[in-house]
């Protein structure tokens, strides 16, 4: 869909219905494909597993890792992750695997509310897709039609195949790519069609993937959104570790704050915000407050000068002392205190009725407090803009 100068909406046609692809390797080594969620279901099903399981049942632990692997390569690789894998789809324990470590790595995604995790995951993931694309002979046809409206295949007169797409498909996707080869009036045209000729040591195929990448990319961006919109808090706590983890690397893979690391004073939890106003008070917070305050802002992307700066009032400050134990608990990656711990070494502000949020069963720990308030937030924002986009296409926050 296009916007014209005049701010309408103009429709731009894609496939009514993507074609059926009763192949399931093919549907795990590209489980974002609009037919993967009716085969994600299927897969869950036949092997008796709920979301919840995929969460924390042991013998799920290698999906796990495989997703956490795609998180990581998502994160780590500024162009995206590579299009190997060392999982074997000819089984079906492979084609699970696969097809559920995709899963399991959107929903932690979502359930971080942080659009620069989002973002670079649907980039890796998007620029995955395009690599593997661009060297399929076999798949490529069928995933294509499954993105474009029209796509077609002819032989030049060298004898080297060249794709052609319709031009509206062309006129939508290739603005968002950049270089001189993706602007309308450097490409062949013929009675509606765009011809994407070799060039610049890609082939004509991989210059097809290139395009279908962006539509990959929008169809995860609507699918993530359509999730995060109905993912409620207690489900997305459960993911907390992984979302720790993640936004912990990412934080430190930018050098700079996400959305969800930077998080606004107002979204403090009272343990936290806490600690923080009486040290400045020059209040002697106690060693189990002064741990959980250097931890906790390790945990949410606060750099160390930051979080030495929260002792500078304390009554026994020392620069040379703190700057070491916060090193310390740097480098060491502390856990922040968990809710049960603090309120044991008094260190718990809030007594029951005081904080809605503090009350719910669900919330253990601070970080899902923190979460917990940018998940609202980002609702309330998106709320701000224009409400719920149309269209999610997504029918459940908590299964594919």
């Amino acid at each position: 869909m296009l916007k014209n100068p005049r701010g309408l909406l103009l429709l731009v046609p894609l496939p009514m219905k993507p074609p059926e692809i009763e192949d399931e390797g093919i549907l795990a080594r590209y489980p974002f494909l609009p037919q993967g969620s009716d085969f994600i279901r299927k897969v869950l099903q036949d092997n008796g597993i709920s979301v919840s399981e995929l969460i924390d049942e042991p013998w799920l632990e290698d999906v796990r890792i495989r997703g956490r692997l795609r998180l990581v390569d998502s994160v780590l690789q500024k162009d995206g992750i590579g299009s190997s894998s060392s999982i074997d789809l000819s089984t079906d324990v492979g084609k699970m695997t696969e097809v559920l470590s995709f899963l399991h790595a959107m929903l932690v995604v979502c359930a971080s509310f942080d659009e620069r995790l989002m973002t670079r995951w649907i980039e890796g993931e998007a620029s995955r897709a395009d690599l593997l694309l661009g060297m399929d002979d076999d798949n490529f046809t069928v995933i294509s039609a499954s993105y474009l409206s029209g796509v077609r295949a002819e032989e030049n007169g060298r004898g080297e195949l060249e794709y052609w797409v319709s031009l509206p498909d062309f006129i939508e996707l290739s603005p968002r790519i950049s270089g001189s080869y993706w602007r309308l009036v450097n490409r062949p045209m013929r009675n509606g069609w765009v011809c994407l000729d070799a060039g610049a040591g890609e082939a004509s195929r991989q210059r097809a993937a290139r395009l279908i990448k962006e539509r990959i990319r929008e169809s995860l961006l609507r699918d993530c959104e359509g999730r995060m919109e109905k993912m409620d808090d207690e489900f997305a706590a459960k993911f907390s570790e992984p979302v720790e983890r993640i936004t912990s690397l990412l934080s430190e893979r930018v050098e700079a704050e996400m959305p969800m690391t930077a998080a606004i004073r107002d979204d403090w939890p009272p343990c936290f915000e806490s600690a923080v106003s009486e040290l400045n008070q020059g209040v002697n917070v106690n060693h189990v407050g002064r741990v959980f305050l250097a931890a906790f802002s390790r945990a949410v992307g606060l750099n160390r000068e930051q979080t030495c700066s929260f002792f500078a009032n304390a009554p026994d400050y020392d620069s040379e002392t703190t700057a070491y134990q916060v090193n310390q608990i740097y480098e060491r990656e502390y856990t922040p205190h968990g809710c049960a711990t603090l309120k044991t070494n008094a260190r718990c502000p809030v007594q029951l009725g005081e904080d809605r949020l503090c009350d719910q069963e669900w919330l253990t720990h601070p970080l899902k407090y923190i979460r917990a308030k940018q998940r609202r937030r980002y609702r309330e924002e998106r709320d701000a803009d224009g409400g719920t986009k149309e269209g999610s296409g997504s029918s459940s926050a908590n299964a594919s």
